[in-house]
C-alpha cells in the first residue's frame, strides 16, 4: 500500500485545527488560606499575677538560752534534723563551776538548818521545866524556820545553775531544714541570740504582697501557683492567711497560701501566684484583638461560612457585641457557639469571598465550573 507524501501532509493541519476547537480547559481559582477561631463560650474572668516565695509555716529561730564561746557546731545549712537533736554546743566550763558552787552553798545550808532544828528541839524540851523563856523558845523556833528556807533557797539556785549547764547544749525544738546558721566555732555569742533556723518543710506555703487596690478582688480570687524551677506544673493553692494591716513601707498586705493538695516545695523558690476571679455572669467568647473590624462604625467580625463539608467557604461580616478589652484579647457574645471567625488579616477581606480553610491549605485550589 502506497502513501503518498502529500496525502500525509495535509492530514495534519486537519488534526490540529480539530484539536483546536475542543472545548477550553477550566481555569484555576487560587482560595485565601485564612486563619481562624472558634467561637467558645464560658464565665468571663479576670486574673492577676503576682511573685512570691515559697517558705516554711512554721520556722523557728534556735538560740541558746545562755550566753558563752561557741566550742562544736553539729549543722550546716540544707541539713535535715529531728526534734531533740544536737545543734551546737557551748564552752560550759563556768557553769560547771556554778554548779559545784551551788552545791557546796547546798550542803552549808542544810547543815545549818539542822543544827538549828536540833537546838529548837532541846530548847523546846527544856520549856517544860520552866530552864528557858518563852523568847528563847520563839528565837530558836526562828531561827530553825530561817535555815530551812534558806537551804530551799539554794536547792533552787542548785536546780537553777543545773539548768543552765544544759542550756549550754542547742537542741532542735522541732524536726526540719536548716535554712541558716549564723555563728561559727569560737564565736561568742550572747544569750537568746538567734543562731539557727529550722524549717518545717511538711508544711510549705507561697507567701506573696497584695497591693492595696487588689485586696477586694484577691479575697474572692480562685488561686493557681507554679514555680519558676517547674513553670508548667500549675496546681490550686488556697488561702491561709492574709494581714490584716498593711506593711509600713510598702502598704501592702501579706498573704499566706498553702497547696490545696499535700506537695513538697523548695523552701526559698521563687512562686507565681496567679488569682482568677468572674468578671461578670455572662457567657462570652474570647477571641484575638486582631480579629475585630467594622461594620457601619459598629464592631464586627468576619464569620466564614462552609461550602458544605469541603475546606472551602465564604466569609460574611457579621455585627457582635464587645463586653470587655484586654491586652491582646476582645470579650465578644452575640454569635452563636462554634462559629468560626477570620482571626487575622481582616482587612484583606470581602463579602462573600471564597477562602480556604487552614486545615486544608494544601488542597486550597479547585477548578472553576466551565460556563456554557
Amino acid at each position: 500500500m502506497k502513501i503518498s507524501l502529500p496525502g500525509v501532509l495535509l492530514v495534519i493541519p486537519v488534526a490540529a485545527i480539530l484539536s483546536a476547537c475542543g472545548e477550553p480547559k477550566p481555569p484555576v481559582e487560587t482560595l485565601r488560606p485564612v486563619r481562624t477561631v472558634e467561637l467558645r463560650y464560658d464565665t468571663a474572668g479576670e486574673s492577676n499575677r503576682y511573685v512570691g516565695t515559697v517558705q516554711a509555716r512554721h520556722e523557728v529561730d534556735q538560740a541558746f538560752r545562755v550566753g558563752g564561746k561557741i566550742l562544736s557546731r553539729k549543722v550546716d545549712v540544707g541539713q535535715t534534723v529531728r526534734e531533740g537533736d544536737v545543734l551546737a554546743i557551748l564552752d560550759d566550763t563556768d557553769y560547771r563551776l556554778a554548779v559545784e558552787a551551788a552545791q557546796q552553798q547546798l550542803g552549808a545550808a542544810l547543815t545549818q538548818a539542822r543544827q538549828a532544828e536540833s537546838d529548837r528541839q532541846r530548847l523546846q524540851a527544856l520549856k517544860v521545866d520552866g530552864s528557858v523563856s518563852v523568847s528563847d523558845d520563839e528565837r530558836a523556833a526562828s531561827n530553825a524556820a530561817t535555815t530551812k528556807a534558806n537551804a530551799e533557797a539554794e536547792a533552787r539556785k542548785l536546780e537553777l545553775a543545773r539548768n543552765r549547764l544544759k542550756y549550754t547544749v542547742l537542741r532542735a525544738s522541732r524536726s526540719g531544714a536548716v535554712t541558716a546558721v549564723k555563728f561559727e566555732i569560737g564565736q561568742v555569742v550572747a544569750e537568746g541570740l538567734p543562731g539557727v533556723s529550722v524549717a518545717d518543710s511538711g508544711e510549705p506555703e507561697i507567701v506573696v504582697d497584695v497591693p492595696e487596690d487588689h485586696l477586694g478582688d484577691f479575697k474572692k480570687a480562685r488561686y493557681k501557683a507554679s514555680l519558676a524551677s517547674a513553670p508548667g506544673e500549675a496546681f490550686d493553692v488556697v488561702l491561709r492567711e492574709l494581714s490584716p494591716q498593711a506593711a509600713a513601707q510598702t502598704r501592702t498586705y501579706r498573704a499566706r497560701l498553702k497547696p490545696a493538695a499535700a506537695r513538697r516545695l523548695p523552701l526559698g523558690g521563687t512562686a507565681t501566684l496567679i488569682a482568677q476571679r468572674a468578671a461578670t455572669d455572662a457567657q462570652v467568647a474570647t477571641i484575638p484583638s486582631a480579629a475585630m473590624t467594622q461594620k457601619d462604625g459598629q464592631p464586627a467580625l468576619w464569620v466564614v461560612r462552609r461550602a458544605g463539608t469541603g475546606p472551602v467557604g465564604a466569609v460574611e461580616l457579621v455585627p457582635v457585641e464587645v463586653r470587655a478589652y484586654r491586652n491582646e484579647e476582645v470579650l465578644v457574645s452575640g454569635l452563636p457557639a462554634g462559629e468560626l471567625i477570620v482571626a487575622a488579616g481582616v482587612h484583606k477581606m470581602a463579602p462573600g469571598l471564597r477562602v480556604a480553610l487552614p486545615d486544608f491549605a494544601a488542597q486550597a485550589t479547585l477548578p472553576k465550573q466551565a460556563s456554557r
